[in-house]
């Protein structure tokens, strides 16, 4: 039963991060601009969060699925967080790579986007309540702690996934700095274009 619960959080998590997002686009740009090495610390730091973060929301999943306009909150702080984003990257397209780089710049950017993380809040409002009625896993402290080391994991595998992917292509790709980072710069100006389209459909055209 523990090696399931492990196996189920694990699988669920991995799920989560394969859609493109704030989290692995960040990993992308991470291993083209300063290697895999760097990109694993990111992942490594970012999962170690990922942990606390998966056990609290599955602890706090009613309390918070009973809170109005939690949705709404969320989307404005992803576009707040997409924008950001997009307006570093693409104030630094142009900025040639750094040959050296601080070991803990990477693990203090993983920690960040680790706490970062709306997001994953209504996913796993949704995936854990789903599992707990279900009675795919048991909701106890112990069968949490094991299912959120399982997500951690999950999101660590799926992200160097990611990372070993951006590699692939950077070494079959000649690409400029400049183009990756403009590149992602206007994915994460497209991710907060799409929360403020929704929220506008949302308010102004949905109940008409």
């Amino acid at each position: 039963m523990i090696f399931l619960t492990f196996f189920i959080g694990l699988i669920a998590n991995f799920i989560g991060y394969i859609p493109p997002g704030n989290i692995n686009l960040a990993v992308v740009q991470v291993t083209l601009n300063r290697g895999l090495k760097q990109a694993l610390q990111f992942i490594i730091a970012f999962s170690c969060v990922e942990f606390f973060f998966t056990y609290f929301i599955m602890h706090a999943a009613r309390w918070l699925s009973g809170q109005v306009h939690l949705d709404t909150v969320i989307d404005w702080v992803m576009v707040i967080l997409f924008t950001v984003l997009g307006v570093i990257t693409w104030l630094h397209r142009k900025k040639p790579p750094e040959t050296n780089y601080s070991e803990r710049d990477s693990i203090k950017y993983g920690i960040l986007l680790g706490f970062l993380n709306p997001m994953q809040i209504p996913f796993w409002m949704i995936t854990g309540t789903y599992l707990i009625t279900h009675e795919w896993i048991e909701d106890g402290r112990i069968a949490l702690v094991i299912f959120s080391i399982g997500s951690a994991a999950g999101a660590f595998l799926c992200l160097f996934l990611y990372a070993k992917f951006a590699e692939y292509i950077q070494s079959k790709f000649a690409l400029s700095t400049k183009v990756i980072n403009t590149g992602i710069a206007i994915l994460f100006f497209s991710f907060a274009a799409y929360h403020v389209v929704k929220q506008v459909y949302l308010v102004f055209f949905k109940h008409r």
